[in-house]
């Protein structure tokens, strides 16, 4: 099955990297979040990507020129392209009935094979890992009288929120209209015909937006703490 990477985006909330290199080539540890990525799909057996480049998308083409464990295919998709549109011009390059999607910084300890398996048991358009929205700050549980019962940091909701690695029909690209945005354009509509379904993730997922997740991140390898790695 192919592994879709959007990897094309300019990262402006990680200008600390983004200046020099693409988002997706910010190190944890020694390898860059997309080859951390690479490597978790590689270990459930798929190893064939796409790689949908944008913004300095030559230096991830430098960084795995030499790189012959993976089938890579490398396709400009624009710098200023969002992500229903590089979807879209990576449609001649999937052949198959089914293929696996993710975003360039997220990671997770999801096993994507039961996602497929999920998928093809739902037989719906798109299948995404839902993930519980975890609150950035503490919450206080507070009695009728004032009286503080408790403190929860950074406690998991209720909610659950897209966490991406996803599983499509490649009826998907029949869906993607002109000016579309992904999330709020294709999937809403697939939603309203009853064509998207989640499969609930209460593991590890992770997405490096800030330089406080790339410090996080690295913290969690430093400590041998790596749900990400099979």
């Amino acid at each position: 099955m192919k592994v879709v990477i959007l990897c094309g985006g300019k990262g402006t909330r990680l200008s600390e990297y983004t200046e020099d290199i693409p988002k997706p080539l910010v190190q944890v540890g020694d390898k860059p979040i997309l080859h951390h990525l690479m490597n978790f799909y590689s270990s459930y057996g798929h190893k064939d990507f796409i790689l949908c480049l944008g913004y300095k998308g030559e230096k991830i083409k430098s960084y795995f020129k030499d790189f012959n464990d993976w089938n890579i295919e490398f396709v400009d998709t624009g710098e200023d392209s969002n992500k229903a549109e590089r979807l879209l011009r990576i449609k001649n390059f999937v052949k198959e009935n089914d293929f696996l999607l993710s975003y360039g910084d997220d990671l997770s300890d999801v096993d994507v094979n039961k996602v497929v398996e999920f998928h093809h048991k739902k037989g719906k358009t798109v299948t995404l890992t839902a993930v519980p929205l975890i609150s950035p700050f503490g919450i206080v549980d507070i009695d009728d009288d004032g009286n503080v019962k408790t403190f929860s940091e950074k406690p998991k909701m209720e909610h659950f929120m897209n966490g991406g690695f996803y599983v499509m029909k490649k009826d998907v690209f029949d869906s993607i209209k002109p000016n579309f945005d992904l999330e709020r354009g294709t999937f809403e509509e697939l939603a309203k015909n009853q064509e998207i379904v989640a499969f609930k993730h209460d593991g590890f997922w992770k997405s490096m937006n800030t330089l406080k997740d790339v410090i996080e991140l690295n913290e969690m390898l430093n400590k041998g703490d790596t749900p990400w790695i099979r």
